[in-house]
C-alpha cells in the first residue's frame, strides 16, 4: 500500500475513533467534568506505534471538543493540549541512534514513558481553560490536581493497556514500527 494512503488512512482511522470514544464518554458524563476521564485519551500513546496519530488525535479532539458542544477556546487550547502531548509521545518513542547512525531497539523504558507527555500537557493547559473559559469554582492547583488524575486514568492505566495489546500486533497494524 502506498505510504501517503497508509499514513492517511491511519489518521482518519484514529480521529474517528476519538470521537466516537469521546461520545461515549459524555454520555456517561465523563468527558468534560474537573476529572475528565476520555476513553479517548487512551489513544494518546498511539504516536508511539505511528507518527499518523499525531494529525489523527489533534483533527479527532478538534471534532470531538465541537461535537460535544465545547466552548470555542476549549476546542482551540483542548486541542492544541492533545498536539503537544501526541508530539511529545512521538519524540520519546524514537530509537535511539548508534554511534554509526542506525536505528537501535526501543528500550523497554520508552514505553513507560509513552502516556506522560499527554498527561503533562493535558494538566498544564486544561486547568486554564476549565477557570477562565468555563469559570468554575476552583483554583489553577485544584483543577491541576483532577485533571492530572483523570489524565492518569485515561492515559497513564487505559493508555498503558492498549500499547501492551498493541504491542503484540504493532507488526501488523503499523508497519516499519521499530522493534
Amino acid at each position: 500500500m502506498n505510504q501517503k494512503v497508509r499514513y492517511l488512512a491511519h489518521a482518519a482511522v484514529i480521529a474517528a475513533l476519538y470521537v466516537v470514544l469521546t461520545w461515549v464518554a459524555a454520555s456517561l458524563g465523563l468527558a468534560s467534568s474537573p476529572i475528565q476521564v476520555r476513553f479517548s485519551e487512551a489513544l494518546t500513546i498511539l504516536p508511539f506505534f505511528t507518527p499518523a496519530a499525531i494529525p489523527g488525535l489533534f483533527v479527532g479532539c478538534f471534532l470531538a471538543n465541537l461535537l460535544t458542544g465545547c466552548a470555542p477556546w476549549d476546542i482551540l487550547f483542548g486541542s492544541l493540549a492533545t498536539l503537544l502531548g501526541a508530539v511529545g509521545t512521538y519524540l520519546l518513542s524514537r530509537p535511539a541512534k548508534g554511534g554509526d547512525g542506525t536505528e537501535k531497539h526501543i528500550k523497554p523504558w520508552q514505553k513507560w514513558l509513552a502516556p506522560l507527555p499527554p498527561i503533562a500537557a493535558n494538566t498544564l493547559i486544561v486547568p486554564f481553560v476549565l477557570a477562565y473559559v468555563y469559570q468554575l469554582e476552583g483554583t489553577i492547583p485544584y483543577f491541576m490536581l483532577t485533571v492530572g488524575i483523570g489524565e492518569v486514568i485515561s492515559c497513564g492505566i487505559l493508555g498503558l493497556l492498549l500499547l501492551q495489546v498493541l504491542m503484540r500486533y504493532r507488526r501488523h497494524i503499523f508497519p516499519n514500527q521499530p522493534s
